[in-house]
Parts: structure tokens; C-alpha cells; sequence
């Protein structure tokens, strides 16, 4: 084994007749939360055999603690510890995104996972990794001779802009002017320019290179999980399985919405006093707006003044979970220096702002709140869905317009095409933000919509429906090595 890779086994080992899977999952609570909850749901079946490759050290103080909350919950998922080379990124990519640079950190160490794969006991059947890896890990486990799938963390819509823009992008090669314009995807939709992530308007970016690499990748892997489901994205899915996006695409197994699973039986001991749910325990049924852009979407302080003010003037009770930096172990300020002075205050009883971590599911489960401000990461409109909590999109960046379109066509809420995202200079006004949230929060049409769609979610995970039925279908495929 290389010596800057080593592996130590949690638990007891099992026999051989079971498939053994190893997640190869990347870095960032947005990709790394999907991870935790298929372990978890394979973790909990007598059937399958499970082993995580853990990255270390982890970016952010949430991805280390998730981490070993994973492993307390499930002591029989074994941990395979992969200890990243060394990597200047200063000297190569000065002031680039933490999480972009742990994602190249990875590849330029993906070679050692050879030697992981290959000395596992039991024997590896499959591998499962993050997308951002598919470039580097397909190859591998195809010399391996093990199944490579892909958990991708994204909406189908995403997949199949992923699949396609290679295509694309080589169609436009001979052009004169050589950019990457809108995207019309095969059987699809027409995906504006000002919609892609932002770094792939720059063919030169780390992330387009990245992006480019595992788009001409994927479609030799056996496989994609998926955490969306049918009703919510039937035109997509069907797109990619029936080849008009790219031909022969691998399976594609949507198995979502995905949901936190846990060893213990849910305590009946209610939350600590001033916790986020034992304040939402204290307020009317559907009266909060729940406010959260994500664990790695930092807004810039002039804009958090305008959201505090487009909160105040709204009226409605609110829940806010403050951001302020990229990377969770940065974040030092205080919010009375963020927000501005009085601003607590005048909100006290109303309003509750905090910078810790939420268990965003069991917020929006909680029957008080009435709506979700939220940059459309997927897992937020995932979440947002299951709970049937109309989502308010205001993108932030990467793929969160092209979820936003998702939010709208899927029936999860509304999207204000028009706000600003990380790049753009325009503050979006704390009374128009007041306003649309007034608009939402009495929107009884918007309302009974979501709550349909949060309907044909529980059907999908229940046994026998639409992901019900893909989880079973790719665990069948693992069986078969």
C-alpha cells in the first residue's frame, strides 16, 4: 500500500457472500450529506456490506463531525482512511474556492485509491463515488475489475447538462467566436448561458476543466443514483434513460428524496430550551419563514443588511441560520456586526438568527414553519419537497439556477429569475424582499401545489413505489459480480 494511504477497519468483518460497497465520497456538506444518508440506508440492511473512504483532514470543522456521528450511528460500516498528498494549491490556483481546490487535492491523489480497492476485505463489488471524482475513479475500477457507480449529488437536470456539454462544446469548436452559450440539450430544455455554474463560462477555470473531464467520463460508469424522484423530474429522467441526451447512457436510479437515517429510535425528550426547534415548538402552525443559504454560500454583508430588513418588514416570524464565510472554521463575526446595530432587538420574540447547525430536515418538518428562503442547493430542494414547505429560490451560484428551474417546473415553489447572484452587483432591496415573501407566505396556490408534490414524495420512497423500487434494482446490479 502507498504510504500515504492507510486503511483501518471499524467493526467486525462479514462474510464474503455479500456485496461489499465502498463510497468514494468528495468534500463539502452539499456533496458529503447524500453520502451519509445512502450509507445509512444500506447500513441498516443485512444484505450489503459497506465501507467509506474518509479524506483527511476534512475542510470544515461540520464534515469532521458528520463524519464521526456516521460511524458512532453504524459501527459496522468500515472506515478506510485516505491521507491527501501534498498540494500547493497557492502557487497553482492562488484565491480559489476551499472546496474546488480539495476536489483537484483528490484527483491528484486518486491514484492511491487503486491500492485501497484492491487489498479490501471482503473484496470490493462496487464502488460508489462522488461525480467530482468519475474521471479518475471510472478508469481505476475498470482495471480493478469492480463496478464503478456514481452518487450524483444534483438534480437529473444537472446530470444532463453534465452529459451533454462535452457534446456541446465540441459542436462549437469550429465557430469562430469559441464561448460556451446556451446548452440545448437533447429532449430536454434550452439551458441559458446566464444559468450554467459561472466557472464554465471561462474554458480555463479549474472547475470547467474538472467539469469538462468527468462529462466525457460518466458515460462509462455502470451506473447513477440519483436523489430526485419521477414526479419530480419525469422529462429529464426520461431523457437520460432513453439515450437523447447521450446515447447508451448508463442505468439511472432515481432513489430520492433521501432522508437522514439513525440507529436509535427517535427521543421523545424534547430540545434543549433556546434551541432552533424548541423556538419553532413556540410559534403558530405554518408562520415561519425559514431563512438558510447553504453551508458553503457566504453572502456578502451588505446583502445580509437587506435581507434583515426585508425580514423585519415582512411581518411574519422567521428563523435565520447566518452565514458569513465559506468554510464553517472561519466564521468569527458577530451578528450584531453583521446584521447592524438594534436589529435583534427590534425583531426579539419574532425572530431568531443563529449561527449554528441546524438539522435542516426536522426544521422543515416542523408543522410552524410556513416557508423556506433558500439559495436551491438540491439538497435544500430535496428536503424542501418532502416536507411540502413552498421554497422561495433565490440562487446563489453553481448549479442552483438550473435547480431553480426544477423548483418551478416540479411544482416546489417559486424562483425570482431576476435576484442577483455571487458575482453580480446588484443588492436585491430589503423591501422587495419583504414584499415577495409576504406574496409566498399568503400564496395559497403556490401552498396546495407543494404540498402535492410533497405527497408524490412520500409515495416514491414507500415500498413499492417509483425510488423504492431503483434503490431495489440497483442493488440487484451489485449483487451480480
Amino acid at each position: 500500500m502507498a504510504p500515504s494511504a492507510m486503511q483501518s477497519i471499524d467493526g467486525e468483518l462479514t462474510g464474503s457472500a455479500r456485496p461489499h460497497v465502498l463510497f468514494i465520497p468528495s468534500a463539502g456538506m452539499g456533496h458529503l450529506l447524500p453520502f451519509f444518508r445512502v450509507i445509512a440506508a444500506l447500513a441498516t440492511r443485512d444484505d450489503v456490506d459497506v465501507s467509506v473512504v474518509t479524506v483527511l483532514p476534512t475542510v470544515s470543522a461540520a464534515e469532521a463531525d458528520h463524519l464521526a456521528g456516521l460511524f458512532e450511528a453504524f459501527p459496522r460500516v468500515r472506515r478506510v482512511d485516505l491521507h491527501l498528498l501534498p498540494f500547493d494549491s497557492s502557487a497553482e490556483f492562488p484565491g480559489h474556492d476551499p472546496f474546488l481546490l480539495r476536489w483537484e487535492a483528490l484527483r491528484r491523489s486518486a491514484h492511491l485509491l487503486g491500492p485501497l480497492i484492491a487489498g479490501a476485505e471482503p473484496r470490493v463489488s462496487a464502488v460508489v463515488t462522488d461525480v467530482t471524482l468519475t474521471s479518475h475513479v471510472v478508469p481505476i475500477a475498470k482495471e480493478l475489475g469492480v463496478q464503478c457507480h456514481v452518487l450524483f449529488v444534483s438534480c437529473a437536470t444537472m446530470l444532463s447538462l453534465l452529459a451533454y456539454v462535452p457534446v456541446h462544446l465540441d459542436k462549437k469548436a469550429g465557430e469562430p467566436e469559441h464561448g460556451v452559450g446556451d446548452v440545448d440539450i437533447p429532449g430536454l430544455r434550452r439551458i441559458p448561458e446566464s444559468y450554467l455554474p459561472q466557472p464554465l463560462l471561462d474554458l480555463n477555470k479549474l472547475f470547467t476543466k474538472q467539469f469538462i473531464d468527468n462529462g466525457r467520463e460518466i458515460v462509462n460508469a455502470d451506473g447513477f443514483l440519483v436523489n430526485t424522484f419521477d414526479a419530480l423530474e419525469p422529462v429529464a429522467l426520461a431523457a437520460l434513460r432513453d439515450g437523447k441526451v447521450v446515447a447508451g447512457f448508463p442505468p439511472v436510479y432515481a432513489i430520492g428524496p433521501l432522508k437522514s437515517h439513525t440507529s436509535a429510535p427517535e427521543s421523545n425528550e424534547r430540545e434543549p430550551t433556546g434551541s432552533p426547534v424548541a423556538w419553532l415548538d413556540e410559534q403558530p402552525a405554518m408562520s415561519v419563514v425559514y431563512v438558510a443559504f447553504g453551508n458553503r454560500n457566504a453572502v456578502s454583508r451588505d446583502q445580509l443588511r437587506e435581507i434583515a430588513a426585508g425580514l423585519e418588514a415582512s411581518g411574519f416570524r422567521f428563523l435565520w441560520v447566518l452565514k458569513t464565510t465559506t468554510v464553517d472554521r472561519d466564521d468569527t463575526a458577530e451578528l450584531t456586526d453583521v446584521l447592524g446595530e438594534g436589529f435583534l432587538e427590534r425583531v426579539r420574540g419574532r425572530g431568531m438568527v443563529t449561527k449554528a447547525w441546524v438539522d435542516q430536515e426536522a426544521v422543515l418538518r416542523h408543522p410552524s414553519v410556513g416557508m423556506f428562503l433558500s439559495h436551491s442547493g438540491w439538497n435544500s430542494v430535496t428536503e424542501a419537497a418532502a416536507a411540502g414547505v413552498p421554497l422561495l429560490a433565490w440562487p446563489r451560484g453553481g448549479d442552483h439556477r438550473v435547480n431553480a428551474t426544477v423548483v418551478v417546473s416540479g411544482g416546489v415553489g417559486v424562483w425570482m429569475e431576476h435576484w442577483s447572484w455571487d458575482g453580480e452587483d446588484r443588492l436585491v432591496s430589503g423591501e422587495e424582499i419583504g414584499e415577495k415573501v409576504k406574496e409566498v407566505m399568503s400564496d395559497a396556490t403556490v401552498r396546495a401545489r407543494t404540498a402535492r408534490i410533497g405527497e408524490e414524495a412520500a409515495k416514491a420512497v414507500a415500498e413499492g413505489g417509483t425510488s423504492y423500487r431503483s434503490l431495489q434494482e440497483f442493488i440487484g446490479k451489485i449483487k451480480e459480480t
